[in-house]
């Protein structure tokens, strides 16, 4: 289900000038295009405003339809055969119709093929992205390298409230390295690592994303604790199945807060079913923050859009110091909240070079970043700010964020 927003779906904030991307953003796409046709366990659905990821040759039902989805495919000629599910799921697997699952959805989802029964609950598997700008919402370019910040004063009562981050990990040497940042403030497991390189020390199009959203909460909730789990790859990419195994692990440990800097959209729009039941299995007490996403449209990015969720779209300053709408942001009746998007952050060293550039860019350890992945974790961190600020809980924190005054239709409201 889609949350209820208010107001009305139009972009507002005021008379903004958007911004244009830079230009090495069409080298980011164009590779980060080129993985997805490279990659054969990721398949693209290009029906234009419709556009989404998914593994090749899966159905998701449920548990309780799976017999007859698999009596009701072999009335059509389609073999399936059952495969491990997760989140409460049965999995399909459609080995010679492997690029024919949305189809085959929509086949499941009419209700005419079902005359007196009810139609079953069927989805693709949906790949995952993070949100760090523009192709299936991930960050529109890459990042830039910037000058060392200076770590803001840690606030000790902040130890004591636990933020889950899932997401391409932390980097190994993010406690040496950024020490005023992250020294004694997460168990360094070596699981939670981001790869982040795509050979030696040239980034992969996602690396150091982690980190750099780790960073991010660390500014806004200097001295909060943090769980890093990694559920994409250094390139962005994970899967419903990923997210949700995540997602549960940090249900049996003691979180406050979860930040979720990453989505996907979905066939017609329809939400994530395994993503609903996994949030939905948390401790009714831990506070789900959500980037919107990146294609400047209103369609739905999940887990952002569930019920449960905080949807953080992206603000950015303009050239005339007022605050507007990110032009890359994600937008609609479903975001309940917006923050500055542009942010430089803690980062890892190593270079960048995008196939059509002509040399790398050097990065020490610092960068400048823009993408709603990082108006989430800012949000996230405010949350936790506001918990010991005022003593109390993340709930209560959350609900008092988004009961400020500066509301925009369609951004919701503004957190600094």
């Amino acid at each position: 289900m889609i949350k209820l927003g208010r107001g009305a779906r139009q972009r507002c904030f005021s008379e903004a000038v958007v911004s244009k991307s830079p230009e090495s953003a069409e080298l980011y796409q164009r590779a980060f295009l080129q993985l997805i046709a490279e990659d054969k366990n990721i398949s693209f659905h290009a029906e234009r405003g419709r556009e989404f990821l998914y593994r090749p040759g899966q159905l998701l039902v449920g548990a309780e339809d799976q017999q007859r989805v698999i009596e009701k495919l072999r009335q059509n000629n389609i073999d399936a055969r059952p495969a491990d599910g997760f989140a409460g799921l049965a999995r399909l697997i459609l080995p010679n119709n492997a690029e024919d699952i949305p189809r085959i959805v929509r086949l499941l989802r009419d209700q005419r093929n079902w005359p007196n029964e009810r139609v079953p609950l069927v989805q693709p598997h949906h790949v995952i992205v993070g949100h760090g700008g523009l192709v299936m919402g991930n960050p529109g370019d890459r990042p830039y390298p910037t000058d060392p910040i200076s770590a803001p004063k840690s606030d000790e009562r902040l130890k004591d409230v636990r933020v889950g981050i899932i997401d391409t990990g932390i980097s190994s040497g993010a406690d040496s390295e950024h020490s005023d940042w992250f020294a004694d403030r997460y168990l360094k497991e070596a699981d939670d690592v981001d790869p982040a390189y795509s050979s030696g020390h040239m980034f992969a199009l996602q690396g150091g994303h982690g980190t750099f959203v780790a960073g991010v909460i660390q500014n806004a909730a200097p001295g909060v604790t943090f769980d890093p789990e990694v559920a994409l790859d250094q390139n962005g990419f994970g899967d419903e199945e990923r997210l949700c195994n995540k997602i549960a692990e940090l249900g049996k440990k003691k979180i406050n807060l979860l930040n979720l800097s990453l989505g996907c959209f979905t066939e017609d729009d329809v939400a994530s079913e395994p993503l609903r039941r996994a949030i939905d299995g948390l401790p009714p007490d831990v506070v789900v923050v959500a980037s919107a996403g990146n294609q400047g449209t209103q369609r739905p990015s999940w887990p952002a859009a569930l019920c449960r969720v905080t949807a953080v779209a992206a603000a950015e300053q303009k050239r005339d110091g007022s605050v507007g709408p990110a032009w890359y942001s994600n937008w609609g009746h479903w975001v309940d909240a917006c923050a500055i998007g542009n942010r430089a952050s803690t980062y890892l060293k190593g270079e960048w070079q995008l196939p059509g550039e002509a040399a790398a860019t050097p990065f020490a350890l610092w960068a400048y970043w823009y993408g709603t992945s990082f108006a989430a974790p800012l949000v996230t961190g405010r949350i936790a700010a506001t918990m010991v600020a005022d003593g109390i809980t993340a709930a209560q924190a959350r609900d008092k964020l988004l009961s400020g005054p500066d509301f925009h239709p369609g951004y919701g409201v503004f957190v600094k």
